[in-house]
């Protein structure tokens, strides 16, 4: 191909990377803006980090024995040669962040919430990307079973804000220390008896409840008479996890018992639950999260215990789109300002500023179009309603106000403009 040529081609986004586009960029924000006030409403505070970390903070955060470690990291050097990798997981970056910053040492629990993408190296499909975007929350320093059904409900009511009513939550305990490395031997007695592939044996070895996460059918058949960390639960994970579930019941919160949950990180410990969709097909979670007590020690910090959900935003879009849920935000402005000729284009700009000065969306029509064009693009625009300034709007010292929804068009004193769109938008609510 000639240097010409290249030039010239077309560029696209890499394999499995979405783009956000209007009208959808707008229902992206405006689900990400929901699930964040539930988070808000219960003391959560918004974190920022940064989108690549150490990868030695994966490889011991996420756990080694995962596929995100092994398979799905996006892992590079840096000038320096120091290893780095793009975010796979929030959660490893969180605590990273409330050790470094010394906020495990202060007020307990540290509540934050957060929203961004990710990444991993997976077969792009519907509802599974390369670069995906999570909300979640973590609450760090606590061992609460309170603790943990608020953050189940924090993510519960933030699908239920959004309308959504098509899914069902499944929650199991994963145990503590005091029975999981007996449970551990014994599931992995049952493993070595099955007819797995190689890798699926290697997997096992590392951590037999990978395996339990397993999708493939010929997998799970072999599954059904697996022994159950629910059935072997010590007497203090047993009462955590039952308190856990007296709590959700007290907030509302339905549930399903699901004994072989036990979704795909290492850190997990005691209460683990996920959010599942009937409309999504194969990739049927919406999100999920869990309880970690070892996590915040791992990475450097004080033997401190924690709680989070993530929950992915391109899911949820799924979702709202498989249950005709109309968005909740347009992205669209209330008004939408149209000026014919040069002297009413400087008054409407300047009427424009005031208008969003006062916290009124305003769009106008660029370009010196002529009056059935601007308006044509002022339909287009979705505002509610139009103002028109022309040579006998200014000699007259008003602008012609258009109603898009009822057609209704009335004069306004252009001084009573602010006042009055104010006012109008007010009564439509």
């Amino acid at each position: 191909m000639t240097e010409q040529a290249k030039k010239s081609q077309k560029l696209q986004a890499p394999k499995g990377v979405p783009d956000y586009l209007p009208p959808e960029s707008a229902r992206f924000v405006a689900a990400k803006r929901v699930l964040a006030e539930a988070a808000e409403l219960a003391g959560y505070r918004p974190v920022e980090l940064p989108v690549f970390e150490d990868t030695a903070l994966y490889v011991r955060g996420v756990g080694a024995s995962t596929d995100i470690v092994g398979k799905e990291m996006y892992t590079f050097p840096d000038q320096g040669g120091r290893s780095l990798t793009l975010r796979p997981e929030w959660t490893a970056g969180v605590v990273r962040a409330v050790v470094e910053h010394g906020l495990d040492r202060g007020q307990l629990p540290v509540k934050l919430w957060y929203a961004g993408p990710c990444f991993r190296y997976e077969r792009p499909q519907s509802g599974r990307y390369r670069q995906f975007q999570q909300m979640g929350v973590e609450a760090i320093g606590v061992d609460d079973p309170a603790l943990d059904a608020e953050a189940v409900a924090v993510a519960e009511e933030g699908l239920r804000r959004l309308g959504l009513g098509g899914y069902r939550l499944e929650i199991n305990s994963l145990g503590d220390e005091a029975c999981r490395p007996e449970y551990r031997e014994r599931l992995l007695s049952f493993l070595r008896g099955l007819d797995l592939d190689e890798a699926t044996r290697q997997r096992a070895e590392r951590n037999p409840l990978r395996v339990l996460d397993d999708k493939r059918p010929e997998v799970k058949a072999q599954l059904v008479d697996a022994p159950l960390l629910v059935d072997h639960l010590s007497d203090s994970a047993k009462e955590h996890f039952e308190t856990v579930l007296e709590h959700l019941r007290g907030l509302g919160v339905a549930y399903s018992l699901s004994p072989k949950l036990v979704r795909g990180l290492d850190y997990y410990t005691k209460t683990t639950f996920e959010f599942v969709h009937t409309g999504l097909g194969a990739q049927s979670a919406l999100g999920g999260g869990g309880h970690y007590d070892g996590l915040v020690a791992d990475l450097g910090g004080q033997p401190l215990p924690g709680v989070g959900f993530s929950i992915g935003l391109e899911r949820t879009l799924l979702a709202l789109a498989a249950e005709g849920i109309p968005p909740q935000d347009s992205g669209s402005v209330p008004v939408f300002g149209v000026a014919l000729g040069a002297e009413a284009k400087g008054r409407m700009t300047s009427l424009a500023g005031a208008l969003r000065e006062a916290g009124i969306g305003v769009d106008l029509a660029y370009g010196d179009r002529a009056l059935k064009a601007a308006m044509r693009a002022a339909d287009r625009s979705g505002a509610r309603f139009v103002l028109i300034i022309g040579e006998a709007e200014l000699a007259s010292e008003q602008a012609q106000l258009k109603d898009m929804r009822s057609g209704e068009q009335s004069c306004v004193p252009l001084p009573d403009v602010v006042s009055e769109m104010a006012s109008r938008l007010a009564e439509a609510g």
